[in-house]
């Protein structure tokens, strides 16, 4: 693993290198060196003798020559040249020292590649290389003395954009708030597509959405079919509750960008957005298409587009569609709980408040929601107090005049289970007098039987003595 990191940081350093004149040698022989070296020739050392001969005392050649031996990957060759050319500067030329350290990053050596970089630092306080690899270097072994680097390359060279330099160091290092602070401070005119990536990335993963969609808007008028500003642009906008905006951005991505290859995020999002305009029945078939992308590369799990399509179709009116979705939701979660399936029958219940309803289409969604208690009470068999008095309630919803008994059984069910329990709570202690007030009432309305009812309301004082109900019906003649 070590090796493999190494070998990333040094691909992320490839290239960064300042480019490279001739003094002595001919600007021509760096292109040839480097198709000899790309041929691999049996005589390679023979096809070289001339070139050195021709560049031994220019150095800039010399570091181009084992840069170029770098790339392929011969270290050796590129160690050599190198050394060449701080033969050729009397130890004084910057880029040799960063080329060895680049050596020293492909062979695993972090702390050799550190001492080369602050070695080119030392004989040429204002390259800028030499700070940045040093930077990439010791990210994580010693962040204060990178910060330390990065202020002195700020004070040698106040033309270059450090905090830019900073804020890449930060998104590699996935320290999202440091590269959100240091992007921040730099100058965003002059961000390139992959740092005003990492700008956007690091205002979505800190929360910063207004500042990200900022970004966004800055990075689209130079890159407008890049798809990940137009994915940026379309999540932005969704959080910022801008939907509209969110739907432009969204119809850039799908129809306006460069090699899109979508995963079930981009489609999440634009059904976000169509849900936010109540654009219900579009949402739902963004949310659908976002299901249906299977794709190591998606973000948003299954339960949460399932939940989103859930109540896409409550908010549309369509009640039983919602319900299917949510128990498709609770079957994706890991370990769904009494809340979670709760959720079901409190959706019928919402069915029921709506007052343009038939008295009909009334009573099934109760119906619904009581089936939907049932169920509940046994799979948590610890929650069966609170399950009943779900079921009473609805019962009396059912039945306000109590002719039906619809409530009767499940507040039976309650006196037997709360009546003999001696650590009863305060909340059952409530929910018994309801059951107990439900026995009183139909004994006295229902079953005309006065001497019941004074049983019940005898019971409801024991534990009420306040309770005005009670008291009016133990002293009825």
């Amino acid at each position: 693993m070590k090796a493999i990191k190494y070998l990333f940081i040094a691909a992320l350093t490839a290239g960064y290198s300042a480019n490279v004149t001739a003094q002595d040698g001919s600007k021509a022989d760096i292109a040839a060196v480097k198709n000899i070296i790309s041929s691999k020739p049996a005589d390679l050392d023979k096809q070289m003798k001339p070139y050195y001969k021709a560049n031994k005392k220019n150095a800039e050649n010399l570091v181009a020559f084992g840069r170029a031996f770098y790339e392929v990957k011969d270290t050796a060759n590129a160690r050599v040249y190198a050394n060449y050319a701080l033969q050729a500067s009397k130890n004084k030329f910057a880029p040799a020292y960063v080329l060895l350290g680049d050596v020293e990053v492909m062979g695993d050596n972090g702390g050799g590649a550190a001492s080369q970089y602050e070695q080119a630092i030392y004989v040429d306080p204002k390259n800028p290389d030499a700070y940045y690899k040093y930077a990439l270097i010791n990210r994580k072994v010693n962040p204060g003395m990178v910060a330390q680097k990065l202020d002195e390359l700020k004070a040698q060279r106040p033309d270059i954009d450090v905090d830019a330099i900073k804020g890449h160091i930060c998104a590699i290092s996935k320290d999202d708030k440091g590269a959100f602070e240091s992007y921040s401070r730099a100058n965003i005119a002059n961000l390139d597509r992959s740092q005003l990536v990492e700008f956007a990335s690091a205002c979505f993963f800190t929360g910063k959405h207004a500042d990200g969609l900022r970004v966004v808007k800055e990075a689209v008028k130079k890159y407008p079919r890049y798809a990940t500003f137009n994915r940026l642009g379309m999540m932005f906008s969704v959080e910022l509750q801008n939907y509209q905006e969110g739907l432009q951005f969204a119809d850039r991505l799908f129809n306006a960008s460069d090699s899109l290859k979508a995963h079930n995020q981009e489609y999440f999002y634009q059904g976000l957005a169509h849900n936010g305009l109540k654009n219900y029945d579009k949402a739902i078939e963004s949310f659908e298409k976002a299901l249906s992308i299977k794709s190591d590369g998606n973000l948003v799990g299954e339960a949460s587009i399932l939940k989103s399509i859930a109540d896409a179709h409550k908010a549309n009116g369509n009640f039983d569609e919602a319900a299917n979705y949510l128990r498709r939701h609770i079957s994706k979660k890991e370990k769904p709980t009494f809340n979670d399936h709760e959720d079901v029958a409190k959706l019928f219940q919402q069915q029921a408040r709506d007052t343009t309803l038939t008295q009909a289409a009334r009573e099934a969604a109760l119906a619904k929601a009581d089936a939907a208690y049932d169920e509940l009470g046994q799979k948590f068999e610890n929650n069966l107090i609170y399950v009943l008095y779900q079921r009473a309630n609805i019962g009396m919803q059912l039945d306000p005049e109590l002719q039906k008994g619809t409530a009767l059984p499940h507040y039976a069910k309650i006196i037997e289970i709360v009546e003999p329990k001696a650590d009863r709570d305060k909340g059952e202690t409530q929910i018994l007098r309801t059951a107990y007030h439900y026995m009183m009432s139909r004994s006295l309305l229902i079953d005309k039987d006065k001497a019941k009812a004074k049983d019940f309301a005898n019971k409801i004082l024991a534990i009420d003595p306040e309770y005005a109900p009670a008291k009016a019906v133990v002293e009825l003649k």
